[in-house]
């Protein structure tokens, strides 16, 4: 992971923080042509583990966690994030492993930013 990789992971946990009052607590990332694929571990609060342990709490979960997680970055677009990379946000794709506690997210940009900051 280089330094524009690692500070895309902080900017990441900053805004899931802010946002959802808590954010992964170990995140890679790893830009592939115009995508940032965020790697996280460390998603769920204790809260949201406990309900996990139900299986209609898991689909609660990943719903939130998938399609709350989307419309949250639509209603709050990522401007940090546009501002590291000097391109513009156009998506993002969200998924979640609930029973591992292990999620990705990819966010597309309008540029190849593995071009752009490839060490």
């Amino acid at each position: 992971m280089n330094k524009y990789e690692a500070e895309f992971s902080n900017l990441v946990r900053s805004f899931r923080k802010k946002h959802m009052g808590k954010g992964p607590s170990k995140i890679t990332t790893t830009f592939c042509k115009n995508w940032a694929i965020c790697e996280m571990e460390g998603n769920l609060s204790p809260v949201e583990k406990f309900m996990a342990t139900a299986d209609e709490g898991k689909q609660l979960l990943r719903a939130a966690r998938t399609e709350m997680v989307k419309d949250m970055y639509r209603k709050n677009p990522p401007l940090e994030m546009e501002e590291l990379l000097g391109c513009k946000y156009v998506d993002l794709f969200v998924d979640i492993d609930i029973p591992r506690d292990f999620g990705m997210s990819i966010f597309i940009f309008n540029e190849n930013i593995e071009e752009k900051f490839s060490t």
